[in-house]
Parts: C-alpha cells; structure tokens; sequence
C-alpha cells in the first residue's frame, strides 16, 4: 500500500499520481462516496493525502489541527498525519499564486470575478486579497451575481478565475462565460487542467488576453504537499521540470495537411519514436461506416461523412498521450479545430501538389482541383498549427525534423 494518496468521490480524470510519483514515493488514488468520508478520516491509511472535488470543506472537521492559512480560507488540500494526529494544510493557495506569477496575470488594483463557490474559490479569493485586488466578486448560479446578470454587473472585471469544473473532461466542450462580456478583461486563470486547453483559456489567448490553465498550479501545490509529507523543502526548479514532462505525455500531437501528404506514415512513425498511441481519424471512419472513403462519398454523400468526422475529432481529442492523423478536410470545421487543438501540439505538414497521392481521395480528382482546394485549406491549416514541416524528403527525415520541433 502506498503511503501518499489522493481522496475525492472521482478522480479518473486525476493527474495527481502522475505527478506525486515523480518525487520518489509511491503515491495512490482513492475515490470515495460521501458515505465512507468519516470512516476514511477517523482512521487514515497514508501518512499524507491530498484531497480535492467535493471533500476540501468536508474534511475539515475531522481534523486535530489545521493550519491558519487553511482555517482562513476555509479549504484543506493536504492532510498530513504526525504522531497520530491529522493536520490539515492549504497548498492550493501557494500554487495558485506561483501559476499566477507565471502566467504574468497580475492581481494588485484589480478588479476581480472568481466564478464558483467551493473550496477552490474560497482560496482564489483569499489568495486575490492577500495580493491587494481591488474588488473581488464571487459569481455562482444562485448568488447576487450570477449567470444571467453577469454580462452588465460584471462588465468591468479585469481578471477571471474559474473554479468551476465547466469545461472538463470529458465535458471538454463547455465554457462558464462569454469574454465578449468583458471588454476590459487583463487576464484569465481556469483551475481546470483537463483538457490543457480549456475553451476559455483558448479564448481569451486568442484576444491576447494573458491566460493560463490550472496544469502548473496543480504541479505546484503538489510540490508543496510533497515538502509537508516528507518534511523538506525541495528547490521550486522541479515545478516546470515535472511540468514539461507531465505535458508530453498528456499532450496530443496532430498532424493535419492536404489528404495524401503523408500524415498516417509519418504519424505512425512519431508514435513509435515517442511512445505514444496513433490515431487516424479516416481510419476510424471506415469502421464507423463499414466502407471506404470513396464508398460513403458515394452512397452516403460529404455532408453525413463530415458530420460523422466531427463526432470522430470529438471524442479522440478529448484523449491523452495521441499522435492524431486527421483527414485533410477535418480542420475545416471551426469546432473541429478547436477541439483537436485543446489537447495538442499541432504540425502543418505540407508537400508538393505534384506529390501528393491522391489515391483513394474522392474530392481530389485532379491536380488542378488539389491545388484549387489548397488555396482554400492553406491559411487554415497554417492558423492552427503550431509549426509547419515539409515532408518533401524521406519519412524518416521528415519525423525527425518534427521531433526536433518538439523540442523533446
């Protein structure tokens, strides 16, 4: 049995032990319903936990001591049992503060949301406090601000923090407000961490807004924990080392580009480089349809196989640890491309019409009608990709060239 653990009531979209085991100690997930809470607390298994969604208010009960920075916020992340007695801590404070400064979103004069009202928003707001904001305003469904009022009583806020769960896995499609509501919005912060780009970090970045998601804040409070459970403090340079590693193996790399380029080869090729699990959305369509590409064009027509595409691109983006392969006309939709992007380093990989197989591709009937179709894809593909990359040479040469993208 491990000595270090994690308690929440689900926590299958938890990167903690990802985290945690890292720092050299084994460290285990332990969902709980409410009802086994007080069993739980009156006798621990570990000699440290963490605690998260929906038990961070609950614990604290059940606690011989908790520290004053906790007790004020009225939340316990970390619990730690010395000499019999259970003591609680709030290291959700500190993390939030180092992914803040990271972020370059600055508090000091501000003026304040903090959407949701749990233990989350009870440390953003005495987090927000302690860093001198000028108005901080908590928003949630039933509250003075809410919803429905918060497009005029809250046109003037500066900074966001959503403590929320909207817009996590494997709801990865919702978003808690409308920044056009905003016009004088500075900076976003979502503790969400799952996906890494939630659509209201992904928003807000496109404003130019500075914005960031709840990943780094999850790895710093986890060092911090780390230094309450062993007892000594470890140098914050771990924070981004853990965290760099942490996002390659979450993070998803999709190849998108013109149908024939070669992104199934060369994704085949990153998969095995990189240990990860390759993906081709035109293949899984073929399952879905039981026939070929050309077959559902066919039979079937372009508007039920793009709409089919979509809920593809829907559910692979939503996963983990991927090299993606994506048909060339999948980042056409605007919702697509937002999706596979919430997951993922995106590469455009491009080559010469004159070498592009069109082979089995329905919709490229000649060269003249690909180059027709580039014309139109071009700036899409280049918008949402991250870098481009020729794949004019050998496979070979061309996955090598991405890896060295990746800077992995």
């Amino acid at each position: 049995m491990a000595d270090y653990g994690l308690i929440g009531e689900k926590l299958g979209h938890s990167f903690s032990a990802a985290i945690h085991n890292q720092f050299g100690y084994d460290y285990e997930l332990r969902e709980l319903p409410p009802s086994e809470l007080e069993s739980f607390m009156s006798n621990p298994p570990f000699l440290g936990f963490n605690v998260t969604i929906p038990y961070k208010q609950a614990v604290m009960p059940y606690l011989d001591e908790i520290h004053p920075y906790a007790a004020e916020i009225g939340a316990v992340n970390t619990v730690v049992v010395k000499n019999g007695k259970r003591c609680g801590y709030n290291t959700d404070f500190a993390g939030m503060k180092f992914a803040l400064d990271e972020y370059g979103i600055r508090i000091d004069g501000k003026d304040v949301l903090i959407l949701g009202s749990g233990g989350t928003a009870h440390t953003a707001t005495a987090l927000v406090k302690s860093l001198n904001a000028k108005r901080v305003r908590t928003v949630s469904r039933t509250g003075a601000l809410n919803y429905e009022n918060l497009p005029t009583e809250g046109k003037d806020a500066q900074i966001i923090i959503n403590t929320t769960p909207v817009g996590m896995y494997p709801h990865s499609d919702g978003c808690p407000v409308d920044l056009s509501w905003f016009p004088q919005l500075q900076g976003v912060f979502d503790a969400v961490y799952n996906p890494l780009t939630t659509r209201l970090v992904s928003h807000a970045k496109a404003r130019g807004i500075a914005a960031g998601n709840g990943l780094l804040m999850l790895v710093a409070q986890a060092k911090f924990a780390r230094d309450l459970f062993l007892g000594t403090p470890c140098d914050d340079g771990v924070i981004h080392d853990i965290l760099r590693k942490l996002e390659f193996d979450k993070q998803n790399i999709v190849l998108v580009g013109m149908s024939g380029c070669g992104k199934t080869t060369i994704g085949k090729l990153l998969a095995e480089r990189l240990t990860k699990t390759f993906v081709d959305t035109d293949e899984q369509l073929i399952k879905i349809f039981g026939k070929s590409i050309p077959q559902v064009f066919q039979e079937n027509g372009e508007q039920a196989f793009r709409a089919a595409e979509r809920d593809v691109v829907e559910d692979i983006s939503k996963r983990n640890g991927l090299v993606i392969a994506t048909g060339g006309g999948a980042p056409l939709s605007e919702v697509s491309r937002e999706r596979l992007k919430q997951n993922a380093v995106t590469v455009y990989l491009t080559r010469n019409v004159q070498s592009l197989d069109r082979t089995g591709r329905p919709l490229a009937v000649s060269e003249q009608r690909v180059s027709e179709m580039l014309a139109v894809r071009d700036p899409v593909y280049r918008d949402m990709s991250d870098f481009v990359v020729s794949n004019d040479s050998t496979p070979q040469d061309t996955a090598e060239r991405i890896i060295e993208e990746l800077q992995i």
